[in-house]
């Protein structure tokens, strides 16, 4: 890997509220290391917001070598949609939908079976395979309407806005 996408990653990672002073580096390279590929119609819309990032960081993209955007890269940029239509800030909003991902507990160093869990959880999420209530994906919510896992993350995002807002 180039430096600049150690820098890139080093970068993406300052963009998650970590508290208590924990480490999480194995988690954000397994994040980093696994593309986010979409299913749901418009949900290509989060996959470009990660590629936005590139851009903000670099206005020299092309020297970012990655294929795809990565999980972390959707995350961050969901924190940031989140922050603004919530409000509050997108480093806490990325800590909490870790929470939500239930992998809060992944800290420096990941066992083998601890990373095959963060797999797992990474791919439930990508492949849509959390419960109709979102639980296991980013938004769970309490009372949906209709089926998570159908729903563009657009919508589930700002349904657990206005279900928040509301409890």
């Amino acid at each position: 890997m180039r430096q600049i996408n150690h820098d890139y990653f080093a970068w993406l990672v300052a963009q998650v509220n970590v508290p208590n002073g924990r480490t999480c580096g194995d988690l954000f390279e397994e994040m980093h290391n696994t593309e986010f590929v979409w299913k749901v119609p418009n949900d290509d819309n989060r996959v470009q917001d990660g590629m936005d990032l590139r851009s903000e960081f670099t206005d020299r993209v092309s020297d970012l070598i990655l294929e795809g955007v990565t999980f972390l890269e959707v995350l961050v940029a969901l924190s940031r949609r989140l922050a603004f239509t919530a409000g509050g800030e997108a480093r806490v909003w990325a800590w909490q939908l870790l929470r939500n991902l239930r992998l809060q507990k992944m800290t420096d160093p990941l066992s083998e079976d601890k990373r095959n869990r963060v797999r797992d959880i990474l791919d439930t999420v990508i492949w849509r395979t959390y419960r109709e209530d979102g639980r296991g994906g980013f938004f769970p919510l309490s009372n949906p309407a209709e089926d998570q896992t159908k729903v563009e993350i657009w919508y589930q995002m700002n349904l657990y806005v206005i279900e928040m807002k509301s409890s």
